[in-house]
């Protein structure tokens, strides 16, 4: 498509598979799942089966060895295509690439290929009701036991934990920590685990990923659910975070581009008094600016990505890609939404229905004030605030 990206020959051939399968589907389908609480369970086994949910994983652990700018074109097209899926971040991007990094050889024998062949999912576990995504106020405990672990706290607004075998759950070490510093553990946790249970948070959404708050009630887990070093979890909770960011900026282009494409189309169509709407200035520039506007978060979220891939600091980048695309997405829609009027509220375009994930999106995974605070004070060295 044009713009200010452009696709290498196999980027290329990765959008155009992913926009096979998902026009295969469409929209509705996204929607009527939504709306009804049903899954996108045929979706999900159709991605993992064409190879798209593991990417950016390790061909040892059967993914495609590919990185995040791999990761960022399945997720962009997909919700191009009206089918922003939260879980893709979730699973595949934040839980898949903290076990690349940090989980023991078993571990990622026993989760990588499932995940990237779609057969399990898991659910990622840090927020909280007092700590928000305020990784040092955690205050779910990890204490050592005979045999491994107990853990105790609550999560909150953890996604689409009802469709995952198993929930990477960050908690505070209380062996390693101190009442002044805490330090964090990270574990895989199986949502059958007695004790663990969860409950849905209800919500204007309309997306088959749900929000649940989690209650885990001492529950055990052997010493194999760790991972990496105990104490050591800031450092991969910070490796899953850009990862988040990064394809937080690549949903919410893929949103930013169904809108206008959608508005486009109709302003095209649209006729009054004998004259397409599109031909208003009115109509035309305030779509053309949403375009600029998308195309500079897509470039963001390509440059981030690229960064990240090369090992470099990609946390500036990723910041900017995800604050950048999500307000961008968030006008694009507002401004499709008016160009159809009242066709724009109707569920038969399938536009108002898409409002609160991508206002979601200016919200969470970290807050657009939290983006501002992170580019104030590392890019360009002002005063913390807090």
């Amino acid at each position: 498509m044009p713009g200010l990206t452009s696709d290498s020959a196999e980027h290329r051939a990765i959008r155009e598979t992913v926009a096979g399968l998902a026009e295969r589907y469409g929209p509705q389908y996204f929607l009527d799942r939504g709306r009804s609480g049903g899954d996108i369970e045929e979706l999900w086994k159709d991605l993992g089966a064409s190879g798209l949910l593991g990417l950016h994983l390790p061909e040892e652990y059967g993914g495609g060895g590919g990185g995040m700018s791999e990761a960022v074109v399945v997720v962009e097209e997909l919700a191009a295509h009206g089918m922003p899926l939260l879980i893709w971040v979730i699973s595949p991007a934040i839980c898949g690439s903290i076990l690349a990094h940090h989980g023991s050889h078993e571990m990622k024998q026993q989760w990588l290929p499932a995940i990237a062949d779609g057969t399990r999912k898991m659910a990622f576990g840090l927020t909280e009701p007092d700590a928000g995504s305020n990784s040092h106020n955690v205050k779910t405990t990890a204490e050592r036991t005979a045999t491994g672990w107990k853990i105790s706290g609550a999560k909150y607004y953890i996604s689409a934990i009802d469709q995952c075998d198993a929930v990477l759950v960050v908690t505070r070490d209380a062996e390693h920590s101190t009442p002044e510093k805490s330090k964090l553990s990270l574990f895989v946790v199986p949502t059958d685990a007695p004790g663990l249970t969860f409950q849905q948070i209800d919500t204007s959404i309309v997306s088959p990923d749900k929000q649940f708050t989690v209650f885990l009630d001492e529950v055990e887990v052997g010493a194999e659910a760790l991972i990496g070093t105990a104490g050591n979890g800031l450092r991969q909770v910070f490796d899953g975070l850009n990862p988040e960011r990064i394809l937080v900026g690549a949903l919410c282009s893929g949103i930013g581009r169904y809108a206008i494409g959608k508005a486009a189309d109709y302003a095209k169509e649209r006729t009054v008094w004998s004259t397409p709407i599109g031909a208003h200035q009115g109509v035309a520039h305030p779509l053309a600016e949403c375009h600029i506007a998308v195309e500079l978060g897509r470039m963001a979220t390509v440059r981030s990505a690229e960064l990240f891939d090369a090992g470099e600091s990609a946390g500036e980048a990723a910041n900017i890609a995800k604050f950048a695309a999500s307000e961008a997405a968030l006008k694009a829609l507002d401004q499709a939404i008016q160009v159809h009027g009242g066709n724009g509220l109707s569920h038969e375009y399938g536009l108002s229905e898409l409002w609160f994930v991508t206002r979601l999106m200016r919200t969470a995974p970290v807050s657009r004030e939290m983006v501002l605070n992170f580019i104030a004070q590392t890019s360009l060295g002002l005063p913390r605030s807090y």
